[in-house]
């Protein structure tokens, strides 16, 4: 159990920190250790014993995560709450109430600021969180008072709506602190129809359109066979494409030798010891109902009494990852392409309202055409707009800060980890890494981004704005969503529209090898091992 243990300070005490037999310091009445411990899911990296009597005070990383979880909640509704007093504001939903949270800014001003001046250029709308602000105008010469505003009232809607100029001076009467959003984050985040804010006839028919469903699928289990190793030391034997955790990629096709496709084969009694229940489904829902070309599409899905099976789409040139390994780091053109395909993968789960929240190398694999696919969804997770999530999931190097401070989360971890990916592909490691996880989620944490000299400048910039720690102020979360992405002078060279059409020459393809159809991907011996049954059902609708 890991715990953060407070020494007693009201009792002597000494205790011995040992690694590797080595002593590295004593602790006595006052010192602190294990709170890495609280923080991250980690190993302990030195061993502390009781030199004398000693009494500790303690807590449990669980106890720790539930209290900052609800000091986040708690915060979050209050905002909340106070934004609904606002007369403009309360016929928000939620969802556009909680984007504006992460969207606003905090300003505070000294007594008889200006906060706006009457002729001025108006952009910015303010709501009052503290304190009074005076609201004057220019009659013959003279300041004249017209009303004093306080806690909840705002000021600045005018210039929201069209393109004005202030019609009034507002001043802080003694310190007054105000939340203020600009005119482009508010169009995107406050849809107000009376205010003519925008126009909703392509959302309401976007709203109307059918869903296509996809289409049937006629491949049938017992039509599968392995494709074989057909040299090398495992000639003969099936080949596998990975293995994990999870369980095992095999390569298969059809009796017929038609089509190749790519078998996940996972354990239902690992499923359960691991409580990965919902996941699997879920992971099962989203690729079934998803018909993205930047995403793997999934054939079909079967069970037995020990395995279910998902059959999903081939893709010849295996993992980026591979790829990144064997030249050490991408040329930009490359790592542009690879990063826009995440990009039209992501425009169509967030549409979907699913975060992906695994994004890395090894999650992404090329196609024949040598165009980026999403693959693995295990972390996915459906999402309503506004809402947050408090789960602790992700791969340490791609996780985001609010992730790590279990401050709740969103659809801006996604754009986070997209950053990260960037400079993983022009650099050949992430900016945060580290043998030891917590060190990693440290590095993280301090935000501290190192960039080699032969980085450009506008890889850089789409960088640091997709890697900002506030999540309401990263490219992609704020203002025109991820068209801000795919606007960025990174992607100027890319015509996005070709590309969504696989009119585009991909420049990955040199990097695919020619060959057996498996040369792509790593070797792994066959697995002899035959796992248990498992009968309690929870497959019933896989």
């Amino acid at each position: 159990m890991l715990q953060l243990y407070f020494p007693s300070t009201f009792l002597d005490g000494e205790l011995r920190v040992t690694q590797a037999g080595r002593d590295l310091r004593q602790l006595t009445t006052g010192d602190v250790f294990g709170e890495l411990a609280i923080l991250y899911n980690c190993k302990r990296t030195a061993t502390v014993s009781a030199k004398t009597v000693v009494r500790l005070w303690y807590m449990e990383r669980q106890t720790y995560r539930t209290i900052i979880t609800n000091k986040s909640k708690k915060k979050r509704e209050q905002l909340m709450g106070f934004l609904k007093t606002s007369r403009t504001l309360k016929d928000l939903n939620d969802v556009q109430l909680s984007k504006i949270i992460d969207s606003m800014e905090e300003v505070k001003y000294q007594d008889k600021d200006v906060i706006v001046r009457e002729g001025a250029e108006a952009n910015t709308f303010y709501i009052i969180l503290k304190g009074e602000v005076l609201v004057t105008k220019n009659v013959n010469g003279h300041q004249k008072q017209i009303r004093r505003m306080g806690k909840g009232e705002h000021f600045g809607e005018q210039a929201l709506i069209r393109e004005v100029l202030r019609t009034a001076t507002c001043s802080a009467d003694g310190p007054v602190t105000c939340f203020s959003i600009d005119k482009e984050v508010f169009e995107e985040t406050i849809p107000i129809e009376h205010l003519e804010l925008f126009d909703d006839s392509k959302v309401l028919q976007e709203a109307q359109a059918p869903v296509k469903s996809s289409p049937s699928s006629t491949l049938r289990f017992k039509d599968l066979v392995p494709v074989f190793y057909q040299e090398g030391r495992f000639q003969g034997d099936p080949v596998t494409l990975g293995v994990g955790g999870f369980g095992r990629v095999e390569l298969m096709t059809t009796v017929n030798h038609g089509t190749y496709y790519a078998m996940k084969r996972v354990s239902k009694k690992h499923i359960v010891a691991k409580r990965q229940e919902e996941h699997m489904l879920f992971e099962k829902k989203i690729l079934k109902a998803t018909q993205c070309d930047f995403i793997v599409r999934l054939h079909a899905a079967f069970k037995d009494t020990r395995y279910i099976y998902m059959v999903m789409e081939f893709c010849v040139g295996g993992e980026i990852w591979t790829k990144l390994k064997e030249v050490g780091r991408f040329d930009e053109p490359v790592a542009v392409f690879c990063t826009a395909c995440v990009v039209e993968a992501y425009a169509y789960l967030h549409k979907k309202n699913i975060m992906y929240r695994d994004l890395k190398p090894e999650n992404l694999m090329l196609d024949v055409k040598g165009y980026v696919k999403l693959v693995d969804f295990g972390f996915a997770k459906e999402m309503v707009r506004g809402e947050k999530t408090y789960s602790f999931v992700g791969t340490p190097e791609y996780m985001a800060p609010e992730i790590i401070k279990n401050q709740g989360h969103d659809f801006a971890v996604d754009f986070w980890s997209l950053g990260i990916l960037i400079y993983e592909l022009l650099v050949g490691s992430p900016p945060f890494s580290s043998s030891e996880p917590q060190k990693i989620y440290a590095k993280i944490l301090d935000g501290v981004l190192k960039y080699p000299p032969y980085l450009s400048e506008a890889a850089k910039s789409i960088i640091s704005k997709l890697c900002r720690p506030r999540p309401g102020q990263r490219l992609g979360n704020t203002k025109n969503g991820i068209k801000d992405v795919r606007h960025h002078r990174w992607f100027s060279n890319m015509n996005w529209h070709k590309l969504r059409v696989g009119q585009l020459d991909a420049p990955t393809v040199r990097l695919i090898r020619k060959g057996p159809c498996y040369i792509n991907f790593d070797r792994f011996p066959v697995d002899q091992t035959k796992v248990d049954e498992e009968f309690s059902g929870w497959d019933r609708d896989f």
